[in-house]
């Protein structure tokens, strides 16, 4: 198993640190919100009732605009 080292040496790399450290949680939150959007899309379904037609179609078009940027920076939510 490789080990990572992130090694930080004074007070005002401290929220380098943190950044760094919550790398996952962002991961997190943009999958969930993905899938938010994904059940508009879908489902037809935004916090538990009928979305409209335009709702649909612009959480269609969020998710891509999502997907684009993280897809420039070589991330990737289903991974």
């Amino acid at each position: 198993m490789a080990k990572i080292i992130l090694e930080f040496n004074s007070e005002e790399e401290a929220n380098d640190a943190r950044v760094a450290l919550d790398g996952y949680k962002w991961k997190i939150a943009m999958w969930d919100l993905d899938q938010k959007l994904r059940s508009a899309t879908k489902y037809g379904v935004i916090d538990n009732r009928e979305a409209t037609p335009e709702e649909r179609d612009m959480a269609d078009k969020v998710r891509d605009f999502i997907r684009d940027i993280l897809n420039d920076y070589n991330l990737n939510l289903d991974e």
